[in-house]
């Protein structure tokens, strides 16, 4: 009988033809993850110590509202980001308290 390893590829050979294969959209991906980070680290950084409206905070970061609302609500969703009253008609975000740490 022979050895079935040394028949099949191992898992490392296996993922590293399926990078080379699909090198186009595995790149696409990883610019796409970057910029989503960056785009979460800077709300995050802007709403450390004060919280901040939508509005206020796309502009100190330089993107669409529409962008931030989302990232806004996602971190919302996950724990990282926390409503810290009214500011008028919009609500303040600030960093929770728990993910500061």
């Amino acid at each position: 009988m022979s050895d079935i390893k040394t028949e099949a590829p191992s898992r490392g050979e296996m993922l590293k033809r399926l990078r080379e294969t699909h090198a186009v959209s595995v790149e696409r991906t990883q610019v796409l993850f970057r910029a989503q980070k960056q785009m979460q680290q800077a709300i995050c950084q802007f709403i450390r110590e004060t919280p901040k409206t939508v509005p206020e905070i796309a502009a100190e970061i330089g993107k669409p509202s529409h962008e931030v609302l989302w990232f806004v609500a996602s971190l919302k969703k996950y724990g990282i980001v926390v409503e810290a009253g009214m500011c008028g008609d919009y609500p303040l975000y600030q960093r929770a308290k728990e993910a500061q740490a």
